[in-house]
């Protein structure tokens, strides 16, 4: 793996306009840059580049992230290959180490943790569009709101069933540990009885600079004060 110091010192080279620019042609808007955006088809640009806060944004397909996110997803490389990608253009000199057995051991929680979100995430929008359930409370709500669906699909919304653990069986019954989904705040452990956290809420995935989603927000429907709003 690269050492922190070098992870640090890419981190401290990159300027996202040099770093996009090699592949977007931008005009400087105000404080930020306008371009059309490389991940999808458009004809009036809606990809922003903020140099002052180091991120790009497309309001047209939702993509965004910082310099390392950007080669990602346009060179599809993986975070390890977009550094070393991004150290050869800032002429930085790659300092590896080697993994010990509590990095290898964090990677793989951390890694587990996020194959478990992703699973609950695929689940919870499967709820909000296919079940009845999810259509007559979640997706009516969404919509009443005014969200429409390319909207509820691009953000990934959710609803998790009324049932006291049916996210936290299914999920089990597939083959996820029971310790991820506690660590992960999916299901609370109380004693020998287990509960969905999210129980009768629509969904809010939370997603990291790289699309990945790592946690979420629920919000109740009902009307009851002794139930908190959102989680």
């Amino acid at each position: 793996m690269i050492d922190r110091e070098t992870v640090d010192k890419i981190f401290d080279a990159i300027d996202i306009v040099d770093v996009v620019q090699d592949f977007v042609t931008l005009k400087k808007r105000g404080v930020n840059y306008l371009g059309l955006c490389p991940f999808h088809n458009e004809k009036t640009p809606s990809f922003t580049v903020s140099p002052s806060k180091g991120i790009f944004k497309c309001f047209g397909c939702g993509k965004g992230g910082n310099a390392v996110t950007f080669i990602m997803e346009h060179e599809n490389l993986s975070y390890y290959e977009a550094l070393k990608f991004l150290a050869k253009k800032y002429h930085i000199e790659i300092v590896e180490k080697e993994m010990t057995s509590e990095d290898v051991d964090k990677k793989n929680q951390i890694e587990s943790s996020l194959i478990v979100t992703s699973y609950a995430q695929k689940y919870f929008t499967e709820n909000l569009l296919n079940t009845e359930e999810g259509r007559n409370v979640g997706l009516s709500y969404f919509k009443e709101r005014g969200f429409r669906e390319p909207i509820i699909n691009k953000f990934q919304l959710g609803f998790c069933l009324n049932k006291k653990d049916a996210f936290t069986q299914e999920a089990i019954h597939k083959g996820y540990k029971l310790e991820y989904l506690e660590s992960t705040g999916l299901t609370i452990k109380n004693e020998d009885r287990i509960f969905d956290r999210f129980s009768d809420r629509i969904i809010f995935p939370i997603h990291n600079l790289m699309g990945r989603t790592i946690a979420f927000g629920g919000r109740t429907l009902r009307t009851d004060k002794k139930i908190a709003k959102y989680l």
